[in-house]
């Protein structure tokens, strides 16, 4: 049996109660870019990656199931903890957990755990 080989994440979607707030909170809090795109959509980018936004109540029928405040996804970064701190504490985030050192993808990882103004759990991480 032939299996697919995946090589990367493109994009993830989160669906938000408001599109304008949540792109403030993320260019705020972790510096994201937010981009509009066609057809009145919006995403957060970062790198070669994004974040897509769909607004609760006007989701693409394949995404019926996928409900506001359920992501739980971990970012990658080279800032140092002690500044990742102190921006999510200037910016009034509360951390719920860390740093704390957990298993990333490719090894060890730092994180830091907060929640966006959907409820999502957002991880934001060094590599060790």
């Amino acid at each position: 049996m032939n299996h697919i080989h995946i090589s990367s994440i493109d994009h993830l979607v989160l669906v938000v109660q408001d599109i304008a707030k949540t792109c403030e909170f993320y260019q705020r809090v972790l510096g994201l870019k937010a981009v509009e795109e066609p057809i009145n959509r919006w995403s957060l980018k970062f790198g070669h990656h994004k974040i897509s936004l769909q607004q609760e109540g006007n989701v693409p029928s394949i995404a019926q199931q996928t409900l506001r405040g359920t992501a739980n996804f971990c970012l990658l970064t080279q800032t140092p903890m002690e500044s990742i701190i102190q921006q999510l504490k200037e910016s009034q985030v509360q951390i719920l957990e860390g740093p704390v050192q957990k298993q990333g993808a490719v090894g060890p990882i730092l994180s830091v755990y907060f929640y966006d103004l959907d409820g999502n759990l957002l991880e934001v991480a060094n590599s060790l």
